[in-house]
């Protein structure tokens, strides 16, 4: 409740709202004191001097979550709730707008596997990134899941592994697209996913089917086509949460993104992972992209997505017995004012 907006006011309706101790006084209350919250919804009250009760109109005490589960911290006003494996966010109890009833997100899946060609694979796309404030939670358990990396394949016409979902409440982030592979007319095109995987090449103008897309729209990029690099293959890139793959080269990972709601925290996540590139071609791992994307590799398997990050596994070349890369899992977080 709150103080009345409009009519009389009593010291009593001051005392049942915030409290204080007997005898009380006006003078108890100023804003910004031990009793009344210095929020928006109190701006009338004076932080001393002269105070009347009317000033006291619709003042209400600041209430704000208690919850527990993950890995928790603090930063400035805000608690944070880090989820790197499956868990639980309990909430205990709710709050009111003056304080907080409400919580920060952001949710990154699994990112995909790196593809696997005789000359070059398609990186793995990065895991879906999803992030918002003022996302409404009442006092239950919320169950969340944290989605792994999808697998590389050792297999040079089957696509590396789509990533797993995240979710929080009805929150779903899609596990990032596998990166194609290929020999010859068998085509294991780059799947679709969060961000989508980077399409497979051999030499000279000879690519795989196209990249794959961001499905569902929104939480990524697509992954880049495959390219030529001195008449010798080089894999796309897969996609990131910030670009998509190839934006900054051929073969490219995509940058994931640290723009989130999440008070303090400016980690990037959700990079895709580096094309493979025949290494009869000039020498170069293509980088994954900034968020966890594992490099491609350069006549080897390339390097896996980065825990926790959502980032795409890098794709392989030239390395026939090896598996491709892994995509790196991924992460929930949640964070809301407690003071």
């Amino acid at each position: 409740m709150a103080v009345p907006s409009s009519g009389a006011v009593s010291i009593q309706d001051l005392v049942d709202e915030f409290g204080g101790s007997t005898p009380h006084s006006i003078s108890e209350y100023y804003r910004g004191g031990s009793l009344v919250p210095n929020v928006s919804a109190n701006n009338s009250v004076p932080t001393s001097g002269t105070v009347a009760l009317t000033n006291f109109y619709g003042a209400v005490d600041a209430t704000f979550i208690a919850a527990s589960g993950g890995t928790e911290t603090t930063s400035g006003d805000f608690k944070i709730h880090t989820f790197n494996s499956n868990g639980t966010f309990t909430v205990n109890s709710v709050g009111n707008s003056a304080g907080s009833n409400t919580v920060e997100y952001l949710v990154v899946a699994g990112g995909g596997g790196g593809g696997n060609k005789q000359n070059a694979g398609g990186g793995g796309g990065a895991g879906g990134y999803r992030t918002a404030a003022s996302f409404s939670v009442s006092a239950q358990g919320y169950s969340i899941t944290v989605g792994g990396g999808g697998s590389g394949t050792n297999t040079r016409n089957v696509p590396g592994s789509t990533g797993s979902n995240s979710v929080f409440s009805n929150i779903t982030s899609a596990g990032g697209g596998g990166g194609g592979s290929g020999y010859g007319n068998n085509d294991g095109a780059a799947t679709s996913g969060g961000s989508g995987g980077g399409a497979w090449a051999i030499d000279g103008n000879d690519y795989g089917t196209g990249p794959g897309s961001a499905s569902p729209a929104g939480q990524g990029n697509a992954g880049g086509p495959g390219t030529n690099v001195s008449n010798f293959g080089q894999g796309g890139g897969g996609g990131g949460a910030g670009e998509a793959g190839n934006t900054d080269g051929g073969g490219y990972g995509g940058d994931g993104s640290s723009t989130n709601n999440i008070e303090g925290d400016t980690t990037a996540r959700a990079g895709g992972g580096g094309g493979g590139r025949d290494n009869r071609a000039p020498s170069l791992n293509a980088p994954g992209g900034d968020g966890g994307g594992g490099p491609g590799g350069y006549g080897s398997a390339g390097t896996n997505g980065s825990a926790n990050t959502g980032g795409g596994g890098g794709g392989a070349s030239h390395n026939y017995n090896s598996t491709s890369a892994s995509g790196g899992s991924g992460v929930v977080i949640i964070a809301y004012k407690v003071q």
